[in-house]
């Protein structure tokens, strides 16, 4: 074909086309672009991740607990659009506050963030050059006060904003230990728990002194629900400002936490938090998705019936024991803490041990490099080592997988 035809012919084609009807091409794309039907990428397999079954608790190495459908449907369906940062925290915040009863909230990166950012709020209030300095400020170290026996490792996160702690011992301690540099007073809640012992100075004294001397009071209650009545309590009782874990029982994005009190300290938390730019909490951001799943979540969490599901988690202990207690030498007793956090049944399993191999060292291990890979806790009862089953993590096929496996076990000793 010579250069001039081949030219006027390639004017002609996009008149042509434009006779074509535009139906018919919808339809020729339509039959030609059959979707594929593609097998959903398994990323626990692609990357050689071992999936485990979580007989113990909410403990973040286990991945703290599964997220709700509402919060699932919540990260989904708000990740496909931008939204202003300081509008969202701002307005989850108000309806945060509304369900919990108090002045102001705020979602936070965690508990441990909330620790560093109501901390951080108690230094600087609203003074920009404060937060641009800390945790280098200038002059004497800013002050905690907490009680020696509630030490613990996430105070850690207190001392990340320059702050030091000054430990006490009793009401007069802590009478005593308050100056012109104290800052704030940390109540941890479950310090009985944890260590079983006694607080040496009660919520009520510890909230009377500090408003005495005008101290804003935190207390970390982090994994202290439920029962659900806790969400609203502590602040009732006078403390300035609260925190909970979000990915625990009430079961929002593992890396989320509720930080919650009076206005001008949430306000102030959260010009110390991203999106403010280079404050302390600016590595600790929490994203868009987080923000709304958290929402959802606590939504989720007050209006569900808590009582049908104490229940359930009743009925899986049951389950359990019914397997294990046909077994000659085994005994199973339902455990619930008496402390402050963790508090829901889970299932003590006992064995004769004298007449058996089985440590309970070897049987965690056991249930833990097993397929599947159960996690349970190990602990002491009456100076018996044994282990302890949780079962509020559980789905409900894995009630009986963990039961059979544990029967397995025990029989083969």
């Amino acid at each position: 074909m010579k250069r001039r035809h081949l030219l006027k012919t390639l004017t002609v084609l996009p008149f042509a086309g434009s006779l074509i009807s535009s139906d018919l091409i919808l339809n020729t794309i339509a039959v030609n672009a059959t979707p594929v039907k593609t097998k959903p990428v398994d990323y626990f397999e692609e990357l050689g991740v071992t999936r485990v079954i979580n007989a113990a608790a909410t403990m973040t190495f286990l991945s703290g607990s599964l997220m709700l459908p509402e919060v699932l449907e919540a990260i989904n369906s708000t990740a496909y659009d931008f939204a202003n940062m300081y509008e969202l925290q701002d307005k989850v915040g108000i309806k945060i506050a509304e369900m919990l009863e108090c002045e102001a909230a705020m979602v936070t990166s965690g508990a441990a963030c909330a620790l560093v950012l109501g901390t951080a709020a108690a230094i600087t209030g609203m003074d920009a050059e404060k937060r641009k300095q800390i945790p280098n400020l200038s002059g004497p170290r800013p002050e905690v006060i907490m009680q020696k026996n509630h030490r613990y490792v996430f105070d850690q996160a207190v001392t990340t904003t320059g702050a030091k702690i000054i430990e006490v011992e009793n009401v007069e301690e802590m009478e005593a230990a308050i100056n012109e540099n104290t800052v704030m007073a940390l109540f941890f809640n479950a310090a009985a728990s944890w260590f079983g012992i006694e607080d040496s100075i009660t919520h009520e004294q510890f909230i009377t002194i500090s408003k005495k001397h005008n101290i804003p009071t935190f207390i970390d209650a982090a994994a202290d629900v439920p029962p659900v009545e806790n969400l609203f309590k502590y602040q009732k009782m006078g403390f300035d400002l609260v925190t909970f874990s979000g990915g625990k029982m009430i079961r929002g994005p593992q890396s989320s936490g509720l930080l919650f009190g009076k206005k001008a300290l949430i306000e102030a938390a959260k010009l110390n938090y991203s999106p403010h730019e280079a404050p302390i909490g600016r590595p600790m951001k929490v994203n868009k998705e987080e923000i709304f799943g958290m929402y959802a979540a606590l939504k989720a969490y007050l209006a569900k019936n808590h009582e049908e599901e104490w229940e359930m988690w009743l009925k899986r202990t049951k389950q359990i024991s019914m397997v294990l207690e046909k077994i000659p030498g085994v005994k199973t007793a339902v455990y619930i803490p008496t402390g402050r956090a963790n508090v829901f049944p889970t299932v003590d399993v006992f064995w004769d041990k004298q007449n058996s191999s089985l440590t309970a060292d070897a049987l965690y291990d056991q249930l833990k490099n097993g397929t599947p890979s159960i996690v349970c806790s190990k602990t002491e009862r009456n100076g018996d080592k044994i282990i302890n089953i949780g079962v509020v993590l559980l789905k409900t096929e894995q009630v009986k997988i963990v039961a059979h496996r544990l029967k397995e076990i025990l029989i083969s000793q």
